[in-house]
């Protein structure tokens, strides 16, 4: 199972700056264009009024398209801010020194904080002395009375606080996606753990097995070949039987592995499951699954024992109909495969006597079903009568 690259804190940090710049810049543009079109209805000038909202637009829709195509502009910003600081004196001079330009200021700020984190604090001071300046120019040119006073002088702080409030966003937003691309980490390293520990589970049980056998005849044949002519014909026998069994264990191993897609529902997994094997056996099998999506580890593992148990059919039982059923009970899951087959006398239990006996009448399949519905905690009944056909039935905790 390959790992998803996940990004560096530097990566983190500049996509949460790309972000939140974003964000800031369409904030700020819902803003001033709600002053902007509110001065192109009571303002006579409307030329003005117009020039102005075009000039938010088009400043807007760049940065917005700019930033996700270079995101390096939040990293270097010196570009970025400089044409920022260009454009809030372009707003300066055509709102003259009105609430767009104060609000479009308060934005420049938030964008600094953004790109730059607390280190935009001598970018918020040239901020406010220009905004004071313009504040002490409207003064000097309004009435003494006039209302709009106490507005103006507080204009330029709320800009700093606007910075200050978008520092402490672009921290708590880095915390967290920092903290979820951990989580993320340490889940895709528990998949590929446990991913491990499945294959090195399978190739002990099948091809380990049978090449141990096959080393172990493989030793004893030197020995045997003078003195024994006829043990050393049946130990290279069993040296060959074994290379083609373990090669046939390894296909069914890739097979197995192949047989579950974890980006696809359940259903359709065992559907495709039913659906091969019928093609391959001409014995009718049909899927029947309720809403249940187990963990990747307890699909894998109810895909393959559905798949040995279809093996089992076409071998033993002579059946002409299969069907394999999902349903949830309770906390858990409960899967059934059954037949319409001959049947056997079915010892009943899972205790090593009952095991025993099933593998030495030949059901080996069935026990191997029964260790693999062990490892995901689940367990395993066989119920058969000779001539009533075989229900094999899986019960998963899952839920």
């Amino acid at each position: 199972m390959d790992a998803l690259p996940q990004p560096s804190a530097t990566r983190v940090r500049q996509i949460v700056a790309v972000a939140l710049s974003r964000t800031v810049l369409l904030t700020r543009a819902a803003v001033c264009l709600t002053t902007a079109v509110v001065g192109l209805l009571v303002h006579s000038d409307g030329v003005v009024s117009a020039a102005l909202v075009v000039v938010l637009l088009l400043s807007t829709a760049a940065g917005v398209a700019a930033l996700p195509r270079w995101p390096t502009l939040v990293r270097s910003p010196v570009p970025l801010l400089s044409a920022d600081a260009v454009l809030v004196l372009a707003v300066l001079g055509l709102s003259r020194g009105g609430l767009t330009y104060f609000a479009f200021a308060a934005g420049s700020a938030a964008l600094a904080g953004a790109a730059l984190g607390f280190a935009a604090i001598p970018l918020w001071a040239a901020q406010t002395v220009q905004g004071l300046v313009v504040c002490a120019v409207l003064l000097n040119t309004a009435d003494p009375g006039d209302a709009l006073a106490g507005f103006l002088l507080a204009a330029p702080p709320a800009a700093v606080l606007a910075g200050i409030g978008t520092v402490l966003a672009r921290r708590v937003l880095i915390r967290q996606m920092s903290r979820t691309v951990r989580l993320i980490t340490d889940a895709q390293r528990s998949a590929a753990a446990a991913e491990r520990a499945r294959l090195a589970r399978e190739l002990h049980d099948s091809v380990a097995k049978t090449l141990r056998a096959m080393s172990l005849a493989a030793v004893a044949l030197p020995g045997s070949l003078r003195r024994q002519p006829a043990l050393a014909e049946q130990l290279a026998g069993v040296i060959s039987q074994g290379a083609t069994a373990a090669s046939q264990e390894a296909r069914q191993l890739i097979d197995g592995m192949r047989l579950d897609a974890p980006d696809e529902d359940f259903a359709t997994t065992l559907r495709r499951v039913c659906a091969l094997w019928s093609a391959e056996t001409g014995i009718s099998a049909t899927a029947t699954v309720g809403p249940v999506e187990p963990p990747v580890a307890v699909r894998y593992e109810l895909a393959r024992i559905a798949g040995e148990a279809l093996v089992n059919v076409h071998r033993h039982a002579a059946a002409t109909r299969v069907g394999v059923t999902v349903s949830e009970r309770g906390r858990g899951l409960v899967m059934t495969v059954r037949d319409n087959g001959r049947g056997f006398d079915a010892p009943y239990g899972e205790d090593p006597a009952a095991l025993q006996q099933l593998q030495h009448r030949g059901h080996a399949g069935i026990v191997g079903m029964m260790e693999r519905a062990r490892t995901i905690g689940g367990t395993l009944t066989v119920e058969s009568e000779p001539g009533l056909g075989t229900l094999i039935r899986v019960r998963v905790p899952v839920l």
